[in-house]
């Protein structure tokens, strides 16, 4: 999909031999809060900074787009670590499509791009697909 004329392009890296599953399941469920996606909440423009910037815990933030193979690639392991760190970090995802503001103000050029604030401030930035022990590191240095 292309951009609106006036909007940022966000670039989507392609990673070789990266298998998906077919079809690709993900559960949600509608809370009064938002909606969860496999313990993920995703937030939008309008809630970034009550859910991200206010959070008295740590927040790992996924910057995606659903058009994006790398991006459903690492999906299961964000969705791991929000489970393994349930209640020491807040794991939210923000559809880049649908939301060019938050993108546009963190500098976001390219997905799958993963931002982890403290105390409402970047503590560190991972962009492309990465293992799950890269993300790990950066998550203990933050809880």
């Amino acid at each position: 999909m292309a951009p609106a004329l006036g909007q940022p392009s966000i670039a989507c890296g392609l990673l070789p031999l990266i298998t998906l599953p077919s079809p690709l399941k993900v559960r949600s469920s509608q809370t009064k809060e938002g909606v969860f996606v496999a313990d993920v909440l995703s937030v939008s423009d309008a809630t970034f900074e009550r859910e991200v910037l206010h959070s008295p815990i740590p927040v790992l933030v996924d910057f995606w787009a659903p058009w994006c193979g790398p991006c459903r690639a690492i999906a299961p392991l964000v969705d791991e670590l929000a489970k393994e760190y349930a209640g020491k970090l807040k794991v939210v995802k923000i559809n880049v499509d649908d939301n060019p503001e938050t993108p546009a103000r963190y500098g976001v050029r390219g997905i799958p791009n993963l931002v982890l604030f403290k105390n409402g401030e970047v503590k560190d930035q991972i962009v492309g697909a990465v293992p799950k022990a890269v993300l790990e590191k950066a998550v203990q240095a933050v809880v």
